[in-house]
């Protein structure tokens, strides 16, 4: 049988990017709690620390961008002629 290509492992955090925000808060929010149960191994804790903190940076993404669409709706459109 022919050896199989080794594949560098998939990043787990990849799909975080196409998440909404009710979404990535949601997990997040199921993340924080498995943790704070403390049930799960070293490794495990890990994975799920490094899976919350891109969690969180999409929400931060999410709430920067609304946080600039509200400034633009806001801003002047400039002096009136």
């Amino acid at each position: 049988m022919p050896k199989q290509p080794s594949t560098p492992a998939a990043d787990p955090n990849a799909d975080v990017a196409e998440l909404t925000y009710e979404q990535a808060r949601d997990e997040l929010v199921q993340v924080v709690a498995r943790l704070e149960a403390g049930s799960e191994s070293l490794e495990g804790s890990l994975a799920l620390w490094e899976r919350g903190e891109a969690l969180a940076a999409r929400c931060q993404q999410w709430l920067d961008g609304a946080r600039e669409r509200l400034a633009a709706v806001r801003e002047p459109a400039g002096p009136e002629a």
